[in-house]
């Protein structure tokens, strides 16, 4: 039975055309599945399903998501990692995190920091982030950061500390991606990217223009939400350190 599936174009360009045929026509994709981001149950049959294909030095394996939680993407991955991932699908193993673009809503604004204007981002998931390969009500967002190395932020009036090896990407005067450092490919990653290039005011392309760099702070889901002003955002962020659920980093600016 044909299957409910998105293939991206550059999934097609690395399984095959071939490969991909078959799949949409559901000889090598399962009805059934666990989710890769959510790790909860998924069919293929019934409800429109994202084709993952993770890519070591040596070894690809494909994947597969609910298409609400994830896009149809390539991620590239240490083959450590891919390994262990394998190993944990057999039962050879322990789960292993592998890095995924979960779905981030992200803000814009500028924040008074140091006495000084700062372009800011402000990071916050859709959902709870639970790691791959577990499952449960945790949300382990600020762990996953800081373990890439965002710091706590109890003062938003202090700038956070540099973040080697990522980047903000602004092109022609419009936010297009948060690039973090390689994984197992000569390029820097986007750790998140937008679905359509984001609009910025020009205060904040002037400010970023100035400062060439960006303050990206992030929370947990349900932390700071939709503010309809930069003074009501500030108040998020001041309610989110002070309750220890706000990290940040200084990013340079990518682009003009």
């Amino acid at each position: 039975m044909p299957r409910m599936l998105d293939v991206s174009d550059e999934v097609r360009a690395e399984i095959g055309a071939e490969e991909a045929e078959r799949l949409l026509g559901g000889d090598n994709a399962p009805g059934l599945y666990d989710c890769t981001s959510c790790r909860t149950p998924g069919h293929t049959e019934k409800e429109r399903t994202s084709t993952v294909l993770f890519v070591g030095d040596e070894t690809a394996v494909l994947a597969f998501a609910h298409a609400a939680c994830i896009p149809s993407q390539v991620v590239p991955v240490s083959e450590e990692q891919l390994q262990g991932a394998v190993r944990s699908i057999t039962g050879g193993g322990e789960p292993v995190d592998v890095p995924l673009q979960a779905e981030l809503g992200v803000t814009s604004g500028l924040v008074l920091v140091g006495g000084e204007v700062h372009p800011a981002l402000v990071v916050e998931p859709l959902g709870p982030i639970a790691r791959p390969g577990t499952s449960g009500p945790v949300d382990v967002f600020l762990d996953l950061l800081t373990e890439q190395g965002f710091a706590p932020v109890a003062d938003v009036a202090q700038p956070p500390p540099a973040l080697p090896g990522w980047s903000v990407l602004v092109a022609m005067g419009k936010l297009h991606a948060v690039l973090q450092p390689p994984v197992g490919a000569a390029a820097p990653q986007a750790w998140w990217q937008a679905h359509q290039a984001m609009q910025v005011a020009d205060e904040w392309r002037a400010a970023v223009n100035k400062t060439r760099q960006v303050l990206v702070f992030a929370a947990p889901v349900g932390t700071i939400g939709a503010q309809p002003r930069e003074d009501m955002l500030r108040e998020a962020l001041d309610r989110a350190a002070a309750a220890g659920r706000l990290v940040g980093a200084a990013m340079p600016l990518a682009g003009t």
